[in-house]
């Protein structure tokens, strides 16, 4: 999925997406071998690939914006995360790269998706911010004139 097309997807979908990569995460965990390495890594990528779900889901339910932009910089963190553990499963041939590489790519797109929601609504609470305080300031000088 193109960046371009996030305008269309909507929180319900993306729930629906991160849900699908953590059940696709734990899949492949099932697929890594059982020597210590593959264990450790094991452990560390469902963590992180569930997390990203988990974390999405209550960044939805966020009783402020702050919440929200806190909770969607973790899913991006979680993400990012996930990431570097299928790049190193790759990297030291623990599976095959072209079982891994569609799960890469997803959890790189995630990250991605994260990253401009936690801008945009960065931006939006910056916005709001500065309206309130103009807002709060004009008030202040109206009531000192009168």
């Amino acid at each position: 999925m193109l960046i371009a097309d996030l305008r269309e997807m909507n929180p319900q979908e993306l729930k629906e997406r991160t849900k699908q990569f953590a059940l696709r995460v734990m899949r492949l965990v099932d697929a890594l071998p059982k020597t210590p390495k593959g264990k450790a890594i094991a452990g560390q990528l469902v963590r992180s690939g569930t997390s990203v779900a988990a974390n999405y889901r209550a960044a939805c339910r966020g009783r402020s914006k702050a919440e929200f932009i806190s909770k969607i910089g973790v899913v991006e963190e979680e993400a990012d995360e996930t990431a570097l553990w299928l790049e190193l499963i790759v990297a030291d041939r623990l599976l095959p790269e072209k079982k891994v590489a569609s799960l890469l790519r997803e959890a790189n797109e995630l990250v991605a998706i994260m990253a401009a929601s936690y801008i945009s609504a960065s931006r939006a609470q910056q916005s709001t911010s500065s309206r309130n305080s103009q807002s709060a300031i004009r008030s202040q000088k109206s009531a000192i004139r009168t």
